[in-house]
């Protein structure tokens, strides 16, 4: 895989595996059926919508986003302590929008477990991400958090 689709496909796993992360908060969906559901159903399928003109998910990295998902479920008392630690005196995981808490997951699993990524890329895409359901602020918020979250888990 060449490196620009390489890198749209990852791009793709990342907001893939937040989607996931968020049905699986609100449903409480087990995580071989969320895994399941995306592969078959989400991944590179064609949405079947009216709304959206049949238009189609983007093709997506499937183990980088396993990766993420499955390390995010292993691990989320982890990062949930790690995003805790860097939340403004006051604030709570609990007082974090559904949505922004698994931004928040996805990127912090990304920084302790994915060296193989830079520190810079990881933020960068998931600002990115944030911005797909957030404004400019929220993006701003996100890149504040992961950056002392990589700042404590590894050299940038």
């Amino acid at each position: 895989m060449n490196q620009p689709s390489r890198s749209k496909a990852r791009s793709a796993a990342r907001l893939a595996a937040v989607q996931a992360l968020y049905q699986q908060h609100m449903e409480g969906t087990a995580l071989t059926r969320l895994l399941d559901e995306f592969h078959q159903h989400r991944l590179g399928r064609t949405i079947d919508d009216d709304d959206f003109d049949d238009a189609e998910y983007a093709d997506a990295e499937v183990p980088f986003f396993d990766d993420i998902v499955r390390g995010v479920d292993a691990r989320r008392d982890e990062i949930d302590t790690l995003l805790t630690d860097k939340l403004a005196s006051g604030w709570t995981i609990a007082r974090l929008d559904k949505t922004m808490l698994q931004v928040l997951r996805a990127g912090t699993y990304e920084l302790i477990a994915r060296n193989d990524v830079p520190s810079a890329v990881t933020i960068n895409e998931y600002v990115e991400v944030a911005k797909a359901f957030f404004d400019d602020g929220q993006a701003k918020f996100v890149n504040g958090i992961l950056d002392a979250v990589a700042k404590g888990a590894r050299a940038s």
